[in-house]
């Protein structure tokens, strides 16, 4: 029996809840979920990718099953090739995020045809969390606890405390 892999791609800048709850329900949809933490050239990350690997990786440890997490630097469809993924796993919140995703899904397709996107609907409760306004919450002071891990809390204050918080 072939094994079914999937990619969930994004920069997990920083990695928030909802990004956590995509990812233990994408991990039951396949045999392997490899989850692939990119540059992103229209971003500006708060975290090195280094970091960034090693949250998620530290992060996905209690979800347990074959999770991998590997960076990547290149289109997605490559990615998901040299993987050996039939399935691009991502989450949705938003009617804004419908239209994008739909847009790079029909894009994807015209790449490979032979890799599906899945759409995965956000936890009713988990879907006003977006990164960008994490940071800028956490960067204004503001409390992110109901966003992220208390670990990745953590390593939000220490860089806010380490480029100084806005407004100060």
């Amino acid at each position: 029996m072939t094994q079914r892999i999937g990619v969930y791609p994004g920069t997990f800048d920083p990695l928030t809840l909802g990004h956590m709850d995509i990812i233990r329900r994408g991990a039951k949809l396949v045999d392997r979920l490899v989850i692939g933490v990119t540059t992103n050239p229209s971003k500006s990350p708060m975290f090195t990718l280094e970091e960034r690997m090693a949250t998620v990786r530290r992060e996905v440890a209690e979800i347990g099953g074959a999770i991998d997490v590997v960076a990547f630097d290149s289109l997605l469809m490559d990615f998901a090739t040299r993987e050996g993924a039939s399935m691009i796993v991502r989450g949705l919140r938003a009617v804004a995020d419908f239209e994008y995703e739909y847009q790079m899904a029909g894009m994807n397709q015209q790449l490979n045809r032979h890799v599906e996107t899945v759409f995965l609907m956000a936890d009713v409760a988990l879907q006003p969390i977006a990164s960008r306004l994490v940071k800028e919450i956490a960067l204004y002071g503001g409390d992110v606890a109901k966003f992220v891990s208390p670990s990745v809390r953590e390593e939000l204050a220490a860089r806010v405390e380490a480029i100084g918080r806005k407004g100060s």
